[in-house]
């Protein structure tokens, strides 16, 4: 039987892990001062560490890659092998906006490496699904969105995992926070992906981190325009990409 999930003490948090899709190589050891941040899991990493006394976090982004393929793998192996005292998960997001992405099918792989994470990591911080209603063309996925957004809720109740709600976060539904030609936030939706973890974890943040302002004279229709020419010329040939076949989301080394 697994152990379910534990939110610790803020203050204790030595060793966070990033487990999920798009990673680098291992980062080592982050200091405060350092203040290096790029992405929302640099920038939390940062913020962890200014929690500690000595401003020292062990930080750790094993093998880059979906989290579906052999890359999923390879990161549950460093969990076992270097259990940290926080592990942040987000992967499924890439999978439901590929044609024919099933939610369902997706949630049971979540929870399968949720209940290996919960094992050997002292807390597992989650991501809802980013609501799509406002981002041109995708909008159609609100519904698959939602259901697994539904599932992961369920499986941190029955693990006891603390949340990060993207579902909510309307910044995310702004253009301005997604990247022109990949699937990956922008600096200004990292800033607010990273505030909202740092919130769920009760961490020190300031309010300039979740904040995402329109440049100035950018109209809503304009907005909405580069949206669809976004989504023209770099999601609909991604979105026409087959579903690969399933692949064990972690299995346990002999």
């Amino acid at each position: 039987m697994t152990t379910p999930c534990r939110t610790g003490d803020r203050r204790r948090i030595e060793s966070y892990t990033v487990v999920g899709e798009t990673l680098d190589a291992d980062r080592g050891v982050v200091r405060a001062a350092d203040g290096a941040s790029t992405d929302w899991a640099d920038r939390l990493a940062v913020l962890l560490a200014e929690e500690r006394p000595d401003g020292v976090l062990h930080y750790r982004r094993p093998a880059r890659g979906r989290f579906r393929d052999r890359a999923g793998a390879e990161q549950l192996a460093v969990v076992r092998r270097y259990p940290p005292d926080l592990v942040s998960f987000s992967a499924g997001n890439a999978d439901l906006l590929l044609a024919g992405g099933d939610p369902d099918a997706v949630a049971e792989r979540t929870e399968e490496a949720v209940a290996e994470l919960s094992a050997h990591a002292g807390t597992v911080l989650l991501f809802t699904g980013v609501d799509p209603r406002a981002l041109p063309g995708l909008r159609h996925l609100r519904g698959r969105t939602a259901t697994y957004t539904a599932h992961v809720r369920a499986i941190a109740d029955r693990f006891h995992c603390p949340v990060v709600d993207l579902w909510s976060l309307r910044a995310l539904q702004e253009h301005r926070a997604w990247e022109d030609g990949a699937l990956c936030l922008s600096p200004a939706g990292h800033r607010q992906v990273a505030a909202q973890a740092a919130r769920v974890l009760g961490l020190r943040s300031t309010a300039s981190e979740g904040r995402l302002l329109r440049e100035p004279g950018t109209s809503l229709s304009r907005l909405r325009r580069s949206g669809a020419e976004w989504l023209r010329d770099y999601h609909a040939p991604w979105l026409a990409r087959p579903v690969p076949e399933p692949r064990p989301a972690g299995r346990r080394e002999s």
